[in-house]
């Protein structure tokens, strides 16, 4: 398959798990790809596995913190300068934040989990939306979480950032079909990356994987396989992320300039350190 043979396809936090793997995937079928992440480290860890998948594979890196709005312009600056354009956007980087009741969370926190988790989605929506207006194409995948879609506990922060992931979403798809734009977000379960594993460590330090156990209880299907992180994350694709019963899409009315109006019209009545990782996802 060469899917994204040609495609320039911008991966925030392509430094480790669902980052590192959408990236690897997408090289592996023709991409181009840039990979921004905080961690250097991560970056190069990155591009070593992209370049045993896929050796010819054209990866430009750029480190930033995707909260700051300097930053994230200078990203994506980099990124249009680098290929001349941005096809796909896989709006993916986040952290855990701290496990706590919501009376011990702390404003601090919360304001740091929502600075990256959702302010750091839209400035990078905002910044990329521009490119993709202008050139009259791309696509976008936030990544969004079960988190997202219902209560899991002890996560104020993380929770409240990604069910305005899926607020912003459905708002700039509404926007941007019109343009020649889809905006998509998924909503992943448990999956074992280096953010889940911080995160069920802050449980069980000893035993994080019997803590992960029990976290997905609620979940119709349970798996926790790190085997998961080498299967495709997302798609730059013309459809919505189909549904699992643990992997769950965020549907948006983005698909053509006509749902686009259709949706408008039916609105308006007339017919610690920064971790590093990407979710509990």
């Amino acid at each position: 398959m060469s899917r994204f043979t040609n495609k320039v396809v911008l991966i925030t936090g392509g430094g480790s798990g669902l980052g590192r793997a959408t990236a690897v995937r997408v090289a592996s079928e023709g991409g181009k790809l840039a990979l921004v992440d905080i961690s250097e480290q991560g970056l190069e860890a990155s591009k070593a596995a992209i370049r045993e998948a896929a050796p010819d594979a054209e990866v430009f890196t750029t480190t930033a913190d995707v909260s700051s709005e300097a930053e994230t312009e200078a990203y994506v600056a980099a990124t249009v300068e680098h290929f001349g354009r941005i096809d796909g956007f896989f709006n993916n980087a986040g952290i855990e934040g701290r496990q706590n009741l919501t009376e011990d969370f702390g404003a601090e926190e919360f304001e740091r989990v929502v600075s990256i988790n959702l302010r750091g989605v839209f400035l990078g929506l905002e910044k990329v939306l521009k490119v993709m207006r202008e050139q009259g194409s791309g696509y976008v995948v936030n990544t969004a979480s079960v988190g997202g879609i219902r209560g899991v506990g002890n996560q104020s922060g993380y929770a409240a950032a990604k069910h305005g992931v899926v607020g912003l979403t459905r708002n700039s798809a509404v926007e941007y079909g019109q343009f020649g734009v889809r905006i998509n977000a998924i909503a992943p379960g448990a999956i074992w990356t280096p953010m889940v594993e911080n995160s069920m460590r802050q449980l069980d330090a000893e035993n994080p994987k019997k803590a992960a156990e029990q976290f997905i209880q609620i979940n119709p299907t349970k798996p926790t396989d790190s085997r998961r992180r080498s299967r495709p994350s997302s798609r730059s694709s013309s459809r919505t992320t189909r549904a699992t019963s643990t992997r769950q899409s965020c549907r948006s009315t983005a698909g053509s300039p006509r749902s686009t109006n259709r949706a408008l019209i039916s609105e308006r009545g007339g017919g610690p350190d920064r971790q590093q990782a990407t979710g509990l996802r």
